[in-house]
Order: structure tokens, then C-alpha cells, then sequence
């Protein structure tokens, strides 16, 4: 017999779990013989892939349609082949992908066992290349518990037992060369689970592009090939983002910040985004613009953090190649590119990773540690190496392949707890007891060394919440390893402060100054980011009390006092326009604003807060070193004034930042400072120039020998109404 009937039963019914052992060219009893499966074929030829001159033609397997099997007529020596197919008046030739070996070598199977494979993504997924001398697409899909895996798309009319792929081994890894598909091809794999019972559809966990959703499946996308133009930027890279850079990070939603009306609304291209966006923020004085995640994600109301296609960029704004001419436009504006990256939960959507072999394979059975009650989630086990090893070459892959700067890791404190927004008896301890995440805690320590070690010059930045120590610290004293962290609660404290009415705001005076207890303990950005314009909370113009004149004034003197702050600086869009509404991701955001003069006013500020931190390394140099900060009024609650300095290192000249949060010019104010000479007003949130009353001190002030905080010296100033100012030593006369 060429086939045995239960062989031929489980192809056509597609539950064999070992395809290219029945279909292809084999060996059987002294001849070579070759079956094939096409269910809409009703004639199979062989053909000589060299000469293209049939060689033997197959017959239908009794009671298994769609089954071809027969001799080749050739004895022992395999050969290359094609089949001819004919079906009623139509006739068509095509590889057989069952004539092709594997693609993955032993290395291969050996680091994706380990957990330790850190370029996954050139393995698995789908990738377009030469195999034997034929062009088509080499599939792999880890998938340990499933008892057949298939590709599916157009190609097969989607039916999944037409292309099963091959086990490879021990790792839980399939595979398959499919000639012929090519770029832009849809695809999902279908898969039986250990018991054979059929699972939804899934798109391929390391699919590098995707449909445009509600659609859902993956599609094929070259990686390879592209002939990158930014070695000035990436050898400079690393000299601009360390601790002692200056770093002011405009947040962005690539789907709302600019619209175009004349065309239905829609949100602009990422080409488009790299002339609008990038000559905008290169403008505004930002040196990183920060994307919400643009990994492929199904629902637009998630603004990305519930992701699908972890190495697809999303398809709403182009393909993989446009994605990365955008890149490419940020770096050619010498500005850096930071994506937001979610590790911490990934949604239940049918096609996705969950139940993803018909076991819990990405995520926890037990839902007390596999689910996320906030956002109805699930989330990865952590401790499973091949987990932990998919996510750490992820983060790899976007800062590799598409030369991005940095990644902003979403909801650390989540990962960091197991009781995180659980109640009693919802979560389950770790093996000692406690409620950390040891597993988590592990992972976020081996991502941080692994993408530092392989991507010189990267940061890391982690949205963290909690008093988790160290989570800037190096990791072999302990640390997780991130470049930065949050400062979360500066920015709570903070904003309470704003909205409090300015009579009431020296009972809550501790608010402004707590934060530079911690302010060194961690390399710390200061975020007002999408989270604080969201939710009911309002916009952040919104939340400041008093008239419209004194809202404004006070927007204008928190941003001063932000700038002048220590701590990297971010931006949500919307938030340099004051803008008077909440964020909504379906609209742009509110440009018309621009034509009142206070909304124009504090754009400009922006502007300008970010070119006197540019250019001032006392406002940078220390900013994580307490040696960069010196308090000169720290306990003037009663007045709601803050005096302090700032200082870079060497002979920097240092910048005394002084903020009133009353709406009560204080004139005459006398504010000591360290060394004698001239100081000048380098920025006054009060000016004209931003929409403010234009008080101040024409230009600067010079210092005299009276004493005032606890200095021998200082100077006498006018300090308007809600605002901040800055004064900068003159040393040019020295």
C-alpha cells in the first residue's frame, strides 16, 4: 500500500500530526512514490521541476477526496518537482511545499528550548527568503500543546488542512516553506489542541504586520532590505540620552493628534506624521517624541494598551516600511523616538495569544494570577522561560530592527505585585510567602541588561507608581535596570497643589516641596501625561481654579515650575495649547486654539521652557545628583513662594527658579543668592510674549549686600502674580 487508510483519513480530515511523513516524496517498498493533497483538485501530475515534462501522474486516493498518491516511476534518487493540477477547464502548476527540508537548524530549536533565542523574531514568524532555490515564505509558530498546526489565508482558501506544518522536536516549535507567498500575503494559523478539537483561528505571535482592523489575521512583511540613513544620529545616540542630558519628551496618539477633515476625519499617515509631526516637535524644542503603542492592537478605545501583534506596527497609519521612514524623519531631525511597550497584559480576543494551543500557554491557568481585573486582561506568566524569552526579544526587535530609542515600559507596579488591584483571596503569594512578583521582578531585571547589552546608547523608562526601590538602580546591586522611572507621585502632589484655591494653598504647601525628598532616589521624568487628561479628570488647564485670566496664569507658573524642577521633562499633546477639554481619541486635538492669544501664549512657553532647558546646564547637568538642587525658600508657605536653585557641573552658571502661586505681585521681594553679580530674567511666565500681564524686573537685577535666606547677599525682585521666574548668573563681566 502507498498510504494506509488511517494515514489518508487523518490528512484529509486534517488531524495528522505529522504531515511530511505522508505527504511528499518517500521511499516505499523499493520505489519512490508521492502523494498531495489538494481538495479542489480533481487531476495530479508530477512534473520535473528542470525539464517541466510530466513524469508520472497520481491517483485519487479511494475514499479520501482531495488525496493524491502514486509512483513517481523513478526507483531510489528524489528529485525536484512540481506538481500540475487541473480542476473541470482550469489547469495550474505549483511548488509542493512538502518536497522542501526544515529551515531551523539545531541552534535554532536548542536557545528557542532554553528560553535564552534573543533574535526570536528571525526564526519564528513569517519570512520571506530563498529555500532550495525556490522563493516563498518560511512559517514558524511555537505551539508545544496543539496536535496540528496549519497556515491559512487566500492561498488555501483558509482551510486548515491543506498546509499543516512540520513539529520540530522537543521546543513546541512548526514550521513550514510555502512557495510562492509573498509580501502582503493574509495569513493565521489554524490549530488543533491536544485532544483535536479546533481553536479559533490565531494571528501569528511574531507577525510583523497585520490587517487593518476588525480584521484580524497577520500579513507577510520584509524585514530585511532596508537601507537605513541615520548613522549620524545612532552614533551620537548614546551622548544624548544619559542622566546629564538635556531629555523633554512630547507624548503622542498617533491617532488623534492632527486629523485631516477634507477627508472624512481620518488620522494622518505615518508619513504624514513624519513631515507634520516631527518639523512640530523639532520646533517646539522637544528632544524625544513618545508614541502611545503602535504595536497592532484591535480596538482603537485602547489607545494601543491592550496589544495583539506585539511586532507589527499598526497598520492604521501604513505599512512596516513607512513606519520606519518615520523613524528615520525623527532621527534626520535629531530628535529621539521613544515607544510606549506593553509586557504587563495582553487581551482575550479570540484571535490572539490567549488559550493560544488550546492551553494556557502565554498566561497563568489560574486566573488569580493570569487575569487583570483593572482592564480585563490576561497576563503572561513571567516565570515560563519561553514567555519571558518572547517579550525580552520584542523589546530587542523594535530597538534593533527599527532603530527605536527607547522604550516606556507600561504599568511596572501591575507586574510588580501579585495583589495589585486584587482583594483578599484574589491573588496568589509567591513561594515565600510574600506579595511581590519574583517572576516579573526577574524579567524586567534580564529585559533591561539584555537591551542595554544588545542596543548601546538605548533608555528604558518605566511607568511605575509604588515605592518599589530601585527601579532605576543597576541590577547587579538589586535594581530592576531602567534608565528612568516615572515620578508619579511629584506629579499627583503636584496637581493637587494646582487645583487648590490659591488662598488655601499654604495649608498644603508640603505638596510643592515633598517631592525633592525622594527626587535623587530614582532618575526621575516628570510626566503630565494622557493618564492625567482622561477618565473625568479633565484637562490639566481645566483643573486650575480662578478666572480664565488667572487659570492661564496658572498653567504658565506650574510649567515653570515644572522646568525648572529636577527631572527629565514629558508633555502630552494638547497639553502645550492648554487645552480646555478632556482628550478624545476619536478627534484632533483642539489647533484652533492656537488663534486665541493665552492658548498661543502658553504654546510658546512651552517653546520656549524647552530652549532655555536646552541650553542651561544648570537646569540638566545634575539632574539626578542632589549636588544639582539647593533650596534658598523652601518654607515660605505663607506667602505660596518657592525660591530655589539649580546647578550643573564645572563652572555652569546657576539658575535661581522662583514661583509665586498667588495671585499677589510681591514686590520687593528679596531672595538671597550665592555669589554677587549681575542675574538676569532669562524666562517670565508673566510676559506679554505668553499672555500675561508683562510684570517683572526689565530684563534682570543685580544683587546686594543684604542678607535674606540665610545668604549674606541676594536680590530685590518684583515677582508678578501666578507666576515662575528664572535668573541666571551673568559671568560674561568676570
Amino acid at each position: 500500500m502507498l498510504i494506509t487508510s488511517k494515514d489518508a483519513q487523518d490528512i484529509v480530515n486534517g488531524v495528522h500530526g505529522d504531515p511530511f511523513a505522508v505527504l511528499g516524496m518517500h521511499q516505499r517498498e523499493g520505489r519512490l512514490i508521492a502523494c498531495a493533497f489538494h481538495p479542489h483538485a480533481d487531476q495530479i501530475a508530477i512534473v520535473d521541476a528542470t525539464s517541466g515534462r510530466n513524469v508520472a501522474s497520481l491517483d485519487p486516493v479511494p475514499d479520501a477526496p482531495g488525496l493524491f498518491c502514486g509512483p513517481t516511476g523513478r526507483r531510489k534518487k528524489r528529485f525536484d518537482y512540481r506538481l500540475r493540477l487541473q480542476r473541470a477547464d482550469a489547469s495550474w502548476t505549483s511548488d509542493d511545499p512538502y518536497r522542501f527540508g526544515p529551515v531551523l537548524g539545531e541552534l535554532d530549536e536548542h536557545l528557542i528550548g532554553e528560553g535564552a533565542h534573543r533574535r526570536l523574531w528571525e526564526v519564528l514568524g513569517a519570512h520571506l527568503m530563498i529555500h532550495e532555490g525556490v522563493e516563498g515564505t518560511h512559517f514558524a509558530v511555537w505551539a508545544p500543546n496543539a496536535s496540528r498546526v496549519s497556515v491559512v489565508g487566500n492561498f488555501n482558501g483558509w482551510d486548515g488542512r491543506c498546509n499543516p506544518m512540520r513539529r520540530r522536536g522537543q521546543t513546541g516549535v512548526w514550521e513550514i516553506f510555502i512557495p510562492d507567498i509573498g509580501e502582503g500575503e493574509a495569513y493565521k494559523y489554524d490549530l488543533l489542541d491536544r485532544h483535536r478539537r479546533l481553536l479559533p483561528q490565531k494571528a501569528d505571535p511574531l507577525g510583523f504586520g497585520a490587517e487593518h482592523p476588525p480584521r484580524t489575521a497577520s500579513v507577510v512583511r520584509r524585514l530585511n532590505g532596508h537601507d537605513w540613513s541615520d548613522k549620524s544620529w545612532m552614533s551620537r545616540r548614546e551622548g544624548l540620552q544619559r542622566i546629564d542630558q538635556p531629555i523633554s519628551i512630547y507624548e503622542v496618539h498617533l491617532g488623534s493628534w492632527r486629523r485631516v477633515p477634507e477627508d472624512g476625519g481620518r488620522p494622518l499617515s505615518y508619513a504624514e506624521h513624519a513631515q507634520q509631526l516631527v518639523s512640530y516637535a523639532k520646533r517646539m524644542g522637544f528632544t524625544h517624541i513618545e508614541l502611545m503603542p503602535i504595536s497592532e492592537f484591535p480596538f482603537d478605545g485602547s489607545w494601543g494598551y491592550q496589544p495583539v501583534g506585539l511586532f507589527a506596527p499598526t497598520i492604521r497609519h501604513g505599512t512596516l516600511e513607512d513606519f520606519r521612514a518615520f523613524v528615520e524623519a525623527c532621527h534626520d531631525a535629531d530628535l529621539g523616538l521613544i515607544l510606549d511597550w506593553v509586557p504587563g497584559h495582553f487581551p482575550e480576543d479570540a484571535h490572539g495569544l490567549g488559550n493560544f494551543d488550546g492551553s494556557a500557554l502565554y498566561e497563568h491557568a489560574d486566573r488569580r494570577e493570569g487575569f487583570h481585573p483593572d482592564w480585563n486582561t490576561l497576563v503572561y506568566n513571567y516565570g515560563r522561560r519561553e514567555v519571558a524569552n518572547y517579550l525580552i526579544a520584542n523589546a530587542i526587535y523594535w530597538l534593533c530592527e527599527h532603530h527605536i530609542d527607547g522604550l516606556r515600559v507600561d504599568a511596572v507596579a501591575s507586574m510588580l505585585y501579585r495583589d495589585y488591584s486584587r482583594k483578599d483571596g484574589e491573588w496568589v503569594p509567591n513561594v515565600l510567602g510574600g506579595r511581590e512578583n519574583l517572576e516579573a521582578i526577574a524579567f524586567l531585571q534580564r529585559m533591561n541588561e539584555a537591551v542595554y547589552a544588545e542596543m548601546p546608547g538605548i533608555m528604558t523608562v518605566a511607568e511605575e507608581s509604588t515605592a518599589f526601590p530601585g527601579v532605576s538602580a543597576p541590577t547587579d546591586i538589586g535594581g530592576l535596570g531602567f534608565g528612568f522611572k516615572w515620578n508619579m507621585g511629584w506629579m499627583n502632589d503636584t496637581l493637587s497643589y494646582m487645583a487648590a484655591d490659591p488662598i488655601h494653598r499654604k495649608y498644603h504647601h508640603h505638596k510643592m516641596t515633598f517631592g525633592l525628598h525622594y527626587a535623587f532616589s530614582e532618575n526621575f521624568v516628570l510626566p503630565l501625561s494622557h493618564d492625567e487628561v482622561v477618565h473625568g479628570k479633565g484637562s490639566i488647564l481645566s483643573r486650575m481654579p480662578g478666572s480664565d485670566a488667572q487659570k492661564f496664569a496658572n498653567l504658565r507658573a506650574y510649567y515653570g515650575f515644572m522646568w525648572g524642577h529636577p527631572g527629565k521633562k514629558l508633555l502630552f499633546m494638547g497639553n502645550e495649547l492648554a487645552q480646555g477639554t478632556e482628550w478624545n481619541h476619536d478627534s484632533s486635538i483642539d489647533w484652533h486654539l492656537l488663534d486665541h492669544v493665552w492658548h498661543r501664549g502658553v504654546q510658546t512657553l512651552i517653546r520656549d521652557l524647552n530652549a532655555l532647558y536646552a541650553e542651561s546646564p544648570a537646569l540638566y547637568q545634575l539632574d539626578c545628583k542632589s549636588e544639582g538642587f539647593e533650596w534658598v525658600e523652601e518654607t515660605a508657605g505663607d506667602e505660596s513662594i518657592l525660591a530655589w536653585l539649580r546647578h550643573g557641573s564645572g563652572d555652569a552658571a546657576p539658575m535661581l527658579v522662583v514661583s509665586n502661586f498667588t495671585p499677589v505681585e510681591r514686590r520687593d521681594r528679596r531672595i538671597g543668592v550665592p555669589e554677587t553679580g549681575r542675574w538676569i530674567e532669562r524666562l517670565n511666565t508673566d510676559s506679554e510674549h505668553y499672555g500675561g500681564q508683562g510684570g517683572g524686573n526689565l530684563g534682570g537685577v543685580t544683587s546686594q549686600q543684604v542678607a535674606a535666606s540665610g545668604r549674606a547677599h541676594s536680590i530685590s525682585i518684583t515677582l508678578p502674580p501666578l507666576s515662575t521666574l528664572f535668573f541666571q548668573l551673568d559671568r560674561s563681566e568676570r
